[in-house]
């Protein structure tokens, strides 16, 4: 088992025992497992997923860091929310609006700000896509 302890500026989102955990960094997928090499990395936005036991949790989260000594592993990101934090509605209408920005942007701090504002809906649709539908009690 591993200690994960995930650190937004505006509170610690998660602090317990999981089995591993994967994330995007900036040279790909990263999966941490018990007894893992010390490792410091750089995180890019994108989607993490916890296992523990059985259940698969996934997080979106935006930049930052992890680091790990095979036993803690401790992720610092700008952001970072589940599934039921995440508005469809809201998420698309910020594709939508994002779509528009590019196809009308004059400059170049209007065409990073929509290519930015279109990454993070992107990644909060692949979230919203990874829920799981309830199991059957059969």
């Amino acid at each position: 088992m591993l200690h994960l302890k995930i650190i937004t500026p505006r509170k610690v989102v998660l602090d317990e025992e999981v089995n591993s955990v994967s994330v995007p960094s900036s040279e790909g997928e990263i999966t941490i497992l018990s007894h893992h090499e010390n490792l410091f990395s750089l995180l890019v936005e994108g989607i993490i997923k916890i296992i523990k036991g059985e259940a698969e949790n996934y997080l979106s989260i935006g930049g930052g860091y992890i680091e790990t000594d095979g036993e803690t592993v401790m992720i610092l990101v700008s952001k970072a929310y589940g599934q039921s934090e995440i508005d469809k509605g809201l998420t698309e209408k910020a594709l939508d609006e994002a779509r528009k920005i590019l196809s009308e942007a004059k400059d170049e701090k209007q065409r990073s700000e929509a290519l930015a504002m279109m990454r993070r809906a992107i990644i909060d649709t692949k979230l919203l896509k990874k829920r799981k539908a309830p199991r059957s009690m059969v």
